[in-house]
């Protein structure tokens, strides 16, 4: 969170007024007057660095009905009440200011990281891959569209680092979900959520797992050509895995001592 403070404060440097550390003073002039609004978005700014979310949050929506249209600041003060919200825990709020700043302005500085903001809300509301995805899917989507609408934005190279991440969450999702079916004997069903972990997300840490999984189903289930087909995939690609040479012992015929 601090990173994006120091983000927005950078931005605003034009605009920002010299204050002593820590320090807030009370906005001064009569509400509304170019005056009162410079002081209270100086008041606003001082509380946004120290993260005081709820004050935060009342100074900028005070301010956004007091500003006059066009003024610039009005783009970094939905950024920053984005962050404000988020802060509280208001998620689904953040996301709607942040997309503000990113869909209404997307020629502003600001508009990738709001953008790559709105997909870190979704994230939050996704901490436990064994629940509910469907805002794992919406953090998913807006990081994608962050790459799609910002390729060359450092916003887009975070935003792909954040995909690898939640591809890691989908992946334990679904090798979870192979592991209850394996519990319930149920081996197609099992086999079906691995083979879904290896195709879909093959470079996810679970991978190499689902596919020990994988060879012990087919084992099972007596399909000696898949156990082959996949133990020679996993030798080739994830030889020194946890549960390799036992499900997938070295051949004979190139065990050390061999003729």
């Amino acid at each position: 969170m601090i990173r994006w403070m120091g983000i927005v404060v950078v931005l605003l440097a034009a605009t920002s007024c010299s204050k002593k550390p820590n320090v807030i003073a009370q906005p001064t002039g009569a509400p509304g007057n170019p005056a009162h609004v410079d002081s209270a978005w100086a008041v606003a700014q001082e509380l946004y660095r120290q993260a005081k979310w709820t004050k935060v949050q009342t100074e900028l929506e005070r301010l956004n009905l007091e500003m006059k249209t066009g003024d610039p600041r009005l783009i970094p003060l939905h950024f920053m009440l984005g962050e404000a919200l988020l802060g509280q825990g208001s998620a689904l709020q953040a996301v709607r200011e942040f997309r503000r700043v990113a869909d209404d302005t997307p020629g502003d500085t600001l508009a990738p990281q709001a953008l790559l903001r709105a997909g870190d809300a979704y994230a939050t509301l996704w901490r436990r891959p064994e629940l509910d995805p469907t805002y794992g899917r919406s953090a998913m989507a807006t990081y994608q569209e962050v790459v799609n609408r910002f390729p060359s934005s450092p916003a887009a190279r975070q935003a792909q680092s954040h995909i690898l991440q939640l591809q890691d969450q989908f992946a334990y999702k679904n090798y979870k979900a192979g592991l209850y079916y394996v519990r319930m004997k149920a081996w197609d069903s099992a086999i079906l959520y691995f083979r879904d972990v290896v195709a879909t997300y093959p470079r996810s840490a679970i991978a190499p797992s689902a596919l020990v999984e994988l060879v012990k189903a087919y084992r099972i289930l007596g399909y000696q050509e898949d156990v082959r087909e996949t133990c020679g995939y996993i030798r080739r690609f994830h030889s020194t895995a946890a549960g390799v040479a036992d499900v997938c012992p070295a051949p004979a015929d190139s065990a050390p001592g061999a003729s």
